[in-house]
């Protein structure tokens, strides 16, 4: 009521009283009613009621404004709940769910009713249930902050994983009012975690497989870290050497090694390993029963993305018998060029392969005789020390050696030169010269490149050969003439008999006793021994101190197909010893030849058109002779070979010299 309706009633009031005193019968002043109020105290009172209900009406306008504020307050942090990115709720004492923000109940789809009672609702995947259950009674037993992870299941009926946190209210006594919790969706971390798992335990496996197949490998394998010291090895080091994995890094696992060789290898090695690249070296390890074996280490880096080392693999091969074998052959090697030098007084014959053993045998079956030798083999090969050889080991040692390049000199020449002329026989023929045959006489004369002979001088060659005497150009005197005839060539003479440049019959007086000298692509044992041989032979030139040949230039002086020969490596090993400035020599790849190896030699038509053109010879010889072999009057003498030898191609070619004599 307000304060004008107030003064209305009052007014109203005290004009009815004062109407009611002014009508009142006489004699009723006696008779005062109890309650009876003046119209002052009314008025009071009337004050008194209006202050009461407007205090009233003031204390629930503030109330009311509380309310309001309080209202906005629990919507604005309503919202702020609803837009945290987890799942927010919040539980009295007991673990009752008394508040759940909108994530909540947008990912189950479930309403707020249904979600307070989570423990029976079917969100929670059921192997995580009993586990989330027993968290929450401990948590709300001890008071203790709970922290776990589970699985929800969302509105679209898919399990994701979550992480759980509750954290509890207490009051000033301490006691737990209420808990806030908060969950976060950790799905993908964890699904993530889970494939990381897998890629270690697959790795792992890996590991372990990798590491059983390593232990299966017969060879000794091991891990060395940066600083050179082991990390592991395979079982075939722990059988071989009888450790145990324990003492690996531990001193007792280095006297496996030969003293000799940690002593010689140990600066080499820590070189290497700071140079980061692969290097490879021969020491002796020994074995659990005391025995020192031979092994080649070959050491390879792990580089990590950047390049750098971070470990280094060392795979140890067992090579003591070849080693041993490498060592017998040396020595076998030096037994056999003392045996040189002692019957030959020749030492440049180097190598210890089958093909030039080959080649040895020969010199020393032909050296004593007289026989007329035809060498054969490609440029570079030494052709010509092998002729050497054979003089030096017959009876003609003490007597000169002459060489004649039958290329080198001019065909207008080559007569002049071998045979000599008389004074006048030619323009510029001033005085008579003697021959090479002259100044060979009851030595050995050397004819290189006997196939570039021209025709005319083949013919006084035949003579020499077949009646032992010559002519000097220009001259009609016959001079006797004792000398032993080495001839020599790289070219194919049976190509050159079928085209008519050379003669077949000259051929055969030559090919007495034939010596093919082997390329050194054919003879690649010999290459380490030659290259020391000529290493040692120049630096001593040079007057320079090489101790070591590098072994990529041993590997790669190996694998080169030399079109060139031992002459063309002779040339390299020079030009290095020239170069080194160390003590160790090496071979720079681009001085060797690109040009490709020559195609291996075969027999086809044309050696069988020489085949048959000497066994038609034979066979016209032994018809004429009657099948007579040896004699004046013998095919051999007629062919101007040794009866020996016409044995020998009788047999070879098959002919039966018998039925020459059925036909006398």
């Amino acid at each position: 009521m307000s304060s004008a309706e107030c003064r209305l009633k009052m007014d109203h009031k005290i004009q009815h009283n004062d109407a009611a005193s002014a009508v009142r019968p006489v004699g009723s002043e006696s008779k005062e009613e109890p309650s009876t109020t003046t119209a002052s105290q009314a008025a009071e009172s009337l004050l008194a009621a209006e202050k009461r209900e407007h205090g009233r009406n003031t204390d629930l306008g503030e109330r009311k404004r509380a309310e309001e504020a309080i209202g906005a307050n629990e919507q604005s942090l309503r919202l702020i709940v609803d837009s945290i990115p987890g799942f927010v709720s919040i539980m009295n004492a007991a673990g009752e769910v008394e508040l759940q923000n909108r994530q909540v109940l947008e990912y189950t789809g479930k309403t707020a009713e249904e979600m307070k009672n989570w423990a029976a609702s079917d969100t929670l995947h059921p192997d995580d249930l009993p586990h989330v259950i027993d968290a929450w009674r401990r948590a709300i037993e001890t008071g203790e902050p709970i922290d776990l992870e589970h699985r929800s299941r969302g509105v679209d009926g898919v399990y994701r994983w979550f992480h759980a946190r509750g954290r509890p209210q207490r009051d000033a006594e301490g006691r737990i009012i209420r808990w806030y919790n908060l969950v976060t969706d950790i799905d993908e971390r964890k699904r993530a975690g889970d494939e990381l798992r897998k890629a270690f335990e697959k790795i792992a496996k890996s590991e372990a497989e990798l590491r059983t197949i390593i232990d299966l490998i017969p060879q000794l394998i091991t891990a060395v870290g940066t600083d050179g010291n082991f990390l592991y090895a395979n079982q075939a080091v722990l059988q071989y050497t009888g450790l145990a994995k324990e003492e690996l890094r531990l001193k007792c696992f280095h006297p496996v090694f030969h003293p000799e060789d940690s002593e010689r290898l140990h600066n080499e090695r820590e070189a290497a390993i700071s140079r980061g690249v692969p290097f490879e070296y021969e020491r002796r390890v020994r074995r659990k029963d005391g025995q020192f074996r031979w092994f080649l280490v070959q050491y390879k880096p792990l580089l990590d993305e950047r390049g750098e080392v971070i470990r280094w693999y060392a795979t140890s091969t067992d090579i003591d018998d070849r080693k041993h074998a490498e060592e017998r052959t040396r020595q076998e090697n030096v037994a056999l060029r003392e045996q040189i030098d002692q019957a030959f007084m020749f030492e440049e014959i180097v190598g210890s392969s089958p093909a030039l053993k080959t080649v040895l045998s020969s010199i020393v079956k032909v050296a004593p005789t007289d026989s007329t030798v035809l060498i054969t083999g490609e440029t570079g090969t030494g052709k010509e020390l092998i002729a050497r050889a054979i003089h030096k080991g017959s009876q003609r040692a003490s007597q000169a050696f002459i060489t004649v390049n039958c290329a080198a000199i001019p065909s207008s020449l080559i007569a002049s030169e071998l045979f000599g002329h008389e004074k006048g026989a030619f323009t510029g023929a001033l005085q008579r010269r003697q021959g090479r045959f002259e100044l060979a006489n009851s030595g050995t004369i050397f004819l290189d490149e006997i196939g570039e002979l021209p025709a005319e001088t083949q013919i006084a060659l035949l003579r020499v050969l077949q009646e032992r005497q010559l002519e000097r150009v220009g001259g009609s005197r016959v001079i006797p003439t004792d000398v032993r005839i080495i001839a020599a060539t790289n070219g194919d003479l049976a190509a050159a008999i079928a085209s008519g440049s050379f003669r077949a019959d000259l051929f055969y007086r030559l090919n007495v006793f034939p010596i093919h000298v082997p390329p050194l692509r054919y003879r690649k044992e010999d290459i380490p021994m030659l290259v020391e041989y000529f290493v040692m032979r120049y630096a001593e030139k040079a007057r320079k101190r090489i101790t070591k040949i590098d072994k990529n230039t041993l590997n790669l002086c190996e694998s080169y197909h030399w079109p060139g020969n031992i002459r063309e490596l002779q040339n390299i090993v020079e030009r290095s010893v020239i170069l080194c400035s160390g003590d160790s020599l090496w071979v720079d790849p681009a001085w060797l030849s690109t040009q490709e190896p020559p195609q291996p030699e075969f027999s086809g038509p044309l050696t069988e058109t020489l085949r048959d053109q000497e066994k038609e010879m034979i066979e016209a010889a032994l018809a004429e002779s009657k099948g007579k072999v040896a004699g004046p009057d013998g095919a051999a003498a007629k062919l101007g070979i040794p009866p020996s030898t016409l044995d020998g191609k009788i047999k070879q070619l098959k002919i039966k010299k018998y039925k020459f004599i059925s036909e006398t």
